[in-house]
């Protein structure tokens, strides 16, 4: 029975995990990501980077696709890399769930992808916690448990406080110190037992 095999039969899931990638294992956009998945099921996953904004605001953003933001204060909220799948499409992380046309919801959390959750946010109104990206991480069947087995990313259990509650260049460390890790003490050469 091969790697991929076992964790293929263990069934895990990672739905409300960080995903961090480890150093000399995941590379190009990806490298140095924190990414919580979303969902994860038999026929593949799907997250979002979380660490990763980009120069775009959400004024912008929203001026882009003919609404005006009516809030000041989330102006300059940027807009992040969400990961390198369908970059020309808005996600919408938030708290709490609410209710949207295009909805997955989990955790006290929902991803939506629905122009009324942007609508409600530019009026003033919507999620009071969110993080808004363009493109999504996304893997197919079997994709994300062999990256796993061939150590390319360590998961543990999301914190809402890491995704809303901290400045973006401090997630990637605050994720691996909820594994107990020190990111100084990584190395960009991993083992296999």
């Amino acid at each position: 029975m091969t790697e991929q095999t076992q964790y293929s039969d263990a069934a895990i899931d990672l739905s409300n995990q960080f995903l961090m990638a480890m150093p000399g294992m995941v590379g190009g956009n990806l490298a140095g990501t924190v990414i919580y998945i979303c969902e994860h099921t038999p026929k593949g996953a799907l997250g979002l980077v979380i660490n990763r904004p980009t120069d775009l605001m959400l004024g912008s953003l929203l001026e882009k696709i003919d609404l005006k933001l009516e809030i000041v204060p989330r102006h300059d909220t940027p807009v992040f890399f969400g990961g390198p799948v369908q970059t020309d499409r808005g996600f919408v992380l938030h708290a709490p769930a609410g209710e949207y046309s295009s909805s997955i919801k989990f955790e006290g959390m929902a991803l939506t992808t629905s122009r009324d959750v942007l609508e409600e946010v530019a009026e003033g109104r919507g999620p009071e916690k969110m993080l808004v990206t363009l493109g999504y991480a996304g893997w197919g069947a079997g994709q994300l448990e062999n990256e796993l087995a061939q150590n390319a990313w360590l998961s543990v259990e999301a914190d809402k406080n890491i995704i809303f509650g901290m400045p973006p260049d401090e997630r990637y460390a605050a994720a691996l110190k909820l594994l107990g890790i020190d990111p100084v003490m990584l190395t960009g050469v991993a083992g296999h037992a």
